[in-house]
């Protein structure tokens, strides 16, 4: 044998370490590059995917807090609105009250008048009514008995009183 232990032989080892590099050399170029380069590419999509979500998360955001402040105007403005309309409600709702109870006080003014000259006339009417009875009365006693007369005044009275 020539010295080497194991039965290695030297050239053996050089021409499989040769071949280990070869081997080597072609993995990294077919393999390792395109592998790299696909997980750079992809790595580079997440990160713009990320970095979209992050900027529409932000003006989300922005939008939700804008919203928010228009919503507070809003309630603000709703609340001013909403007592501007009881305001007008309570101020149309004294004009209405105030117009009625004019209208009232003139109905009742009016009423009052015509009752007065109602009074006035049926007191008219039973001045000329007794003073037509008490003719007739006076023309029937002097024209004849007292008794008759009398009986005669009793008897229109109660036919004029029913």
């Amino acid at each position: 044998m020539n010295g080497v232990p194991l039965n290695l032989d030297w050239q053996q080892i050089l021409l499989h370490l040769l071949n280990f590099v070869i081997l080597f050399a072609i993995l990294y170029f077919l393999l390792y590059k395109p592998v790299k380069n696909f997980m750079d590419k992809r790595k580079a999509a997440y990160q713009e995917m990320d970095d979209a979500a992050n900027a529409a998360k932000q003006e989300a955001e922005t939008i939700k807090a804008e919203c928010e402040e228009k919503l507070a105007g809003l309630d603000a403005e709703m609340a001013k609105k909403r007592q501007e309309a009881i305001d007008a409600a309570q101020q149309r709702a004294k004009s209405i009250t105030d117009n009625a109870s004019q209208q009232a006080s003139e109905l009742l003014a009016k009423a009052e008048k015509q009752a007065e000259a109602e009074r006035d006339r049926i007191i008219a009417e039973a001045g000329a009514k007794v003073t037509e009875m008490a003719k007739e009365a006076a023309e029937k006693a002097i024209f004849s008995d007292t008794s008759e007369a009398f009986d005669s005044f009793l008897e229109a009275a109660e036919g004029k009183n029913q």
